[in-house]
């Protein structure tokens, strides 16, 4: 069910180095052309994927946070970076600057189309610009304790991955304020930071060749990524890709 296997020396942690969304994909720009073309092949025929800088960094996936309907970049992301992500992106995508101290946007946010879970202390004006945005209901939480939300879960429309020790009941909290199943789990081999180790959006995956059959197979489950009863031209992407390259 998986993708061909890229190669190379370096396990990838996918969700430092890529952002992915129901409507556009974003990759370093100094990552490697295996790394760009695994996206470009898997999603490429059904949303635009790009290769950015933000900040002049290579950590487009923990600088940003976005969703279907939007994407939040650090101020620190410059005039020149902003406007090649906007112009890249489709038009009904809203791309704007945030001036916040808790600037690993990525680390702090975790979103999907409808609700965000935030960091506890980020400023309320950051708060209110990720629900207009991104168009979300907002929420201020921790994941296991902990309160880089967007470290230790990762979700989309369909399902969610919270830290392996978020107790049942915190469980059961965050899919009643996401309205999605959630599985406590881990990835490539054992990792709890699962926002830098996965990406997901409602119908494609990818995460680092480290990960394990199980942990696939769990993914796979409550992502719904193995569903091949699904309809519609997307159906045959409706699995999980495993990247092995360097950035």
């Amino acid at each position: 069910r998986c993708a061909p296997e890229l190669h190379s020396r370096t396990p990838m942690m996918i969700g430092v180095f890529a952002r992915l969304t129901n409507s556009y994909c974003i990759t370093s720009l100094s990552g490697s052309e295996n790394f760009f073309s695994t996206f470009e092949q898997e999603v490429g025929a059904h949303i635009p994927v790009i290769r950015a800088s933000i900040a002049g960094c290579r950590f487009v996936g923990r600088v940003s946070v976005g969703n279907s309907k939007g994407l939040l970049l650090p101020s620190t992301c410059s005039d020149q970076e902003l406007a090649h992500i906007r112009n890249s992106l489709p038009d009904g995508v809203v791309v704007q600057r945030i001036e916040e101290r808790l600037s690993a946007l990525g680390n702090c946010i975790a979103t999907n189309d409808h609700v965000a879970l935030v960091h506890t202390d980020i400023d309320r004006e950051t708060e209110e610009v990720v629900a207009d945005v991104l168009g979300v209901e907002v929420f201020r939480q921790t994941v296991a304790g902990n309160a880089l939300v967007g470290s230790y879960s990762v979700f989309s429309n369909v399902g969610g991955m919270v830290h392996p020790r978020t107790s049942v009941e915190d469980q059961e909290e965050l899919s009643s304020l996401l309205q999605v199943p959630l599985v406590a789990g881990t990835i490539n081999r054992g990792s709890d930071v699962l926002g830098a180790g996965l990406v997901v959006n409602d119908w494609r995956g990818f995460c680092g060749l480290d990960t394990t059959a199980t942990e696939l197979q769990v993914v796979e489950s409550i992502f719904k990524l193995d569903d091949s009863a699904k309809g519609g031209a997307v159906s045959d992407s409706l699995r999980l890709s495993l990247i092995d390259s360097n950035t």
